[in-house]
């Protein structure tokens, strides 16, 4: 695999890498959302978002466009989405094995005295 392609992925996956981006783009997911909108069904200041809304078009993983003195907000790409739903396809698969696992040991004589 060509390095450039992993520096891509690696980009990617830094800009998705907290939680309030990809709260945003699950925002995203079904409509175009307005600035505004974002900020209130975040419920963060206008600063702190704006500063994740940059980082998410710098990586031009959203986009956006002027309506007067709003500005709306998309997904470029649904695709993204569908990366989003892999990765709770993959934690919920984990999460199940780890929750498994932790019966085991509260199943285990030595936990119970035995």
């Amino acid at each position: 695999m060509p390095d450039s392609l992993r520096r891509f992925k690696a980009d990617v996956f830094q800009a998705l890498a907290h939680p309030t981006r990809i709260a945003i783009i699950e925002l995203l997911g079904t409509r175009e959302v307005s600035a505004g909108d974002l900020i209130q069904e975040l419920g963060m200041e206008q600063a702190n978002v704006s500063q994740h809304l940059a980082v998410l078009r710098s990586r031009q993983l959203v986009v956006n466009r002027k309506a007067g003195n709003q500005v709306f907000y998309s997904v470029r790409d649904p695709l993204l989405l569908e990366v989003l739903a892999l990765m709770r396809t993959y934690f919920q698969k984990h999460l199940s094995e780890a929750l498994a696992i932790l019966d085991e040991i509260g199943e285990s004589p030595a936990e119970n005295g035995k």
